[in-house]
């Protein structure tokens, strides 16, 4: 499938949810632009959790347009995709990778988030494109981590540094980077351990790990993702606040986008924490992982999809 196509299957929940509630809005002969119709418009769009900051934009955006007219559903859509994509505009960045050596990538986040299964599609997608990549266990807490991320290491063949049990994940970030360097890698993916966004000692061990690397390659770590559950919604907006004055996150993975119909959250967290988002989830397989595409994402937030059998 193409980028399209997986987007499109990836925000079915979310493309259902808008197209029963906003065809509910119109009757075949047109409704009549006031503030009733502006009301159930604004309600709408905020079931998709972009917030009512973005909702409230695109509804001031309608009225100027459409103010006192009757219209059909293809009018005010246009104008809703429009707004939309203007709200989430962002420059087209990948991965930023080094100039020479191997490019390091620090991959954080909350417990349960998605962060090594996250980190398996990057690595698909560096092997896809015939990069070696050095993956480093630094999540010491979790035996069940270091197990999934072997496994995947199995799989995609990467090379995988790993550290005892409990032992100092900043250790093992160092390990990872420095066989990295040995081997000549392209890529350097350092998982961490879960953590909420509160746990002050935790956030400090990432500050640390980040330091640790940058020593070994002055302008290292190069990306600092941070992979946010898309089914919590506005949750995320807290994570990431806390995330980036902890570790200088450069951008975000959306993981999870194919089980909420809450996709419109990509539109407050960029609005609110004004990190580019770089990847979204879009299910379970190695190649589900898609390149983040502010006007592809917004055609397919409401396209029209068959209905569920």
């Amino acid at each position: 499938m193409g980028l399209f196509d997986k987007l499109k299957a990836g925000l079915q929940k979310t493309n259902r949810l808008l197209f029963t509630d906003v065809r509910d809005l119109f009757k075949s002969e047109g409704r009549l632009v006031d503030d009733e119709f502006l009301d159930d418009l604004l309600e709408t769009l905020i079931k998709t959790d972009m917030g009512v900051k973005a909702a409230q934009q695109i509804i001031e955006r309608v009225r100027s347009d459409f103010r006192g007219r009757v219209v059909h559903l293809s009018d005010v859509l246009a104008t809703v995709k429009a707004q939309l994509k203007e709200l989430l505009a962002q420059p087209e960045e990948p991965i930023r990778l080094a100039a020479e050596g191997p490019t390091v990538i620090m991959v954080a986040g909350v417990n349960g988030a998605g962060k090594t299964t996250s980190i398996a599609k990057l690595t698909q997608l560096f092997r896809a494109e015939g990069k070696q990549v050095v993956l480093g266990a630094a999540d010491t807490f979790r035996a069940a981590a270091v197990e999934q991320l072997t496994i995947w290491a199995g799989r995609l063949g990467a090379e995988i540094v790993k550290g005892e049990q409990g032992g100092d994940p900043a250790s093992v970030a160092h390990r990872a980077v420095a066989r990295a360097l040995e081997l000549k890698a392209e890529v350097c993916i350092i998982d961490t351990a879960g953590r909420l966004q509160t746990q002050q000692n935790l956030m400090q061990e990432l500050t640390k790990m980040h330091r640790v690397i940058g020593k070994q390659i002055p302008a290292a770590p190069h990306e600092v993702l941070l992979v946010l559950d898309a089914t919590t919604g506005q949750n995320g907006i807290s994570q990431a606040k806390h995330f980036t004055a902890a570790v200088k996150c450069s951008g975000l993975v959306l993981a999870k986008v194919d089980g909420t119909a809450k996709g419109g959250v990509v539109v407050a967290i960029r609005q609110e924490v004004g990190l580019p988002v770089k990847y979204l989830g879009v299910g379970e397989k190695a190649d589900d992982l898609v390149l983040f595409d502010p006007d592809a994402f917004v055609e397919a937030m409401f396209a029209e999809l068959a209905p569920a059998a």
